[in-house]
């Protein structure tokens, strides 16, 4: 099944520049990045296939003395002339296992600028540190993710819902139909298997095995990262235990209750990080751009999707009997599947996202998100229910130089008038959980309207 993807436009674009150069389409295993390429490939005249895992392909690079001789027995073998390379698209799948494929791509842009070439891997971090000629400068990068919600709502067709989703501020007669898709969608995830299987059988019992399938299969990929035994060791404790701390700042020494040393959790966490298995979110202490996480305190940890976070938590049952899942596992699922929307939408120019902390004895606070606007650093907390206590978002909005907030919950949409404890006016923008994808537009809207300066 193909999915009508959110980077699906950044491809267009690219085709449509003059000379473009290769692209590699990154993104951990399984997130759809050879499905959308094949569902691309259908714009063009001629497409070509090369899968780097597949001996025949692998062995036709290793044998080709230069890019010219590659494509040149690639056009022949597939009845193309040189004069139809605008028209032609050269997919390499799996990349990542080729060192002289990775290095190839800097010719493909200075000897065939006509031919429209993309690239696609997983675990692609470990094999670009070892090219030796690296094509800096010669190549463009796309990001790929699993399904957000704005996806996952166009994999389900529901066409009238996603228009009403798209308007800002949000249609209020949509609300209760988007909650429970939503809830929905923070129980399955956004892998695209998963969703597909989902949309077909709109049953959630036939899912398990797959999640199985998927999480196995990253448990045996990642190790590949490792570098010795021991690493390898400390890397498969990592993905056996981390589920369990996604609802806490972790330390990395003895991290799972192990005897593993702070720099060997730390090494493991990093290949973990760059295959976007497992990444580390590091907080900021700052209220005012550029963000600036502070390497010296301790991270929160997010996983690639939450479906499966909550099929490794064993989770997945008890959600669906709860009515709100503002208080699912410790009330870390929504925040999580929030970050994950984010994450989503970094297809050009991949930035983790960051929370707010301020650590004293006294008067520690924590805030999930920080979203920075222009000359504004925004305040997000993830809360249940439409009341509730903000002290760390008070703490923020005391200490910024503007008065713009926003909370996430499970209530409508509207912008309301409030002081902090300490006294302080400030504008505090409520969204329904569902509006992740949307968070920046909201921002926007946001300040436009109210910023009177």
């Amino acid at each position: 099944m193909n999915f009508k993807r959110y980077v699906f436009d950044e491809l267009v674009q690219w085709k449509a520049t003059p000379n473009a150069k290769p692209l590699i389409l990154r993104g951990a295993r399984q997130v759809g990045k050879t499905t959308l390429v094949r569902s691309f490939g259908k714009s063009y005249t001629h497409f070509i296939e090369l899968n780097l895992e597949k001996n025949e392909d692998a062995n036709l690079v290793e044998r080709s003395n230069s890019v010219q001789e590659l494509v040149n027995f690639l056009a022949l073998k597939n009845e193309i002339s040189p004069k139809e390379f605008p028209e032609t698209l050269l997919f390499i799948d799996e990349i990542q296992e080729s060192e002289k494929a990775i290095s190839f791509l800097r010719y493909f842009y200075e000897d065939l600028p006509k031919l429209n070439v993309i690239a696609a891997g997983s675990l692609l971090e470990h094999a670009l540190k070892k090219t030796k000629n690296y094509p800096v400068g010669r190549i463009n990068y796309l990001y790929l993710f699993p399904l957000n919600f704005q996806e996952y709502l166009e994999a389900q067709g529901k066409k009238n819902l996603l228009e009403r989703f798209r308007n800002i501020p949000i249609d209020e007669i949509a609300h209760e139909l988007l909650m429970k898709e939503f809830q929905t969608y923070c129980i399955i995830g956004g892998m695209p298997e998963i969703v597909a299987n989902y949309v077909a059988n709109q049953d959630l019992l036939v899912l398990p095995q797959t999640y199985e399938s998927i999480w196995n299969t990253y448990k045996d990929d990642v190790i590949k990262y490792a570098d010795s035994k021991s690493e390898e060791n400390v890397m498969k404790h990592i993905v056996n235990t981390a589920a369990s701390f996604v609802d806490q700042r972790i330390k990395f020494q003895n991290f799972g209750h192990s005897n593993y040393k702070s720099r060997e959790v730390s090494e493991a966490f990093h290949n973990l990080d760059a295959a976007k298995v497992i990444q580390v979110i590091y907080p900021c202490t700052n209220v005012e751009p550029p963000i600036l996480p502070d390497y010296k305190k301790s991270p929160r940890l997010q996983f690639l999707d939450t479906g499966i976070l909550n099929f490794d938590l064993n989770i997945q049952a008890d959600l669906l009997l709860m009515k709100d899942l503002s208080e699912a596992y410790k009330g870390a699922i929504i925040p999580h599947i929030i970050n994950q929307e984010v994450l989503s939408l970094n297809t050009t120019d991949y930035k983790k996202t960051n929370f707010w902390v301020r650590d004293k004895t006294q008067s520690s606070a924590e805030v999930d998100l920080v979203i920075a606007h222009g000359k504004f650093l925004i305040p997000v907390e993830i809360k249940s229910g439409k009341t509730g206590s903000l002290k760390s978002l008070h703490q923020f909005v005391n200490q910024a130089p503007h008065q713009f907030a926003v909370r996430m919950y499970g209530g409508k949409f509207n912008i309301e008038e409030t002081v902090t404890p300490e006294g302080k006016p400030y504008l505090l923008m409520n969204l329904p959980y569902y509006l992740g994808t949307y968070l920046k537009q909201y921002i926007n809207y946001f300040i436009t309207r109210y910023n009177v300066e």
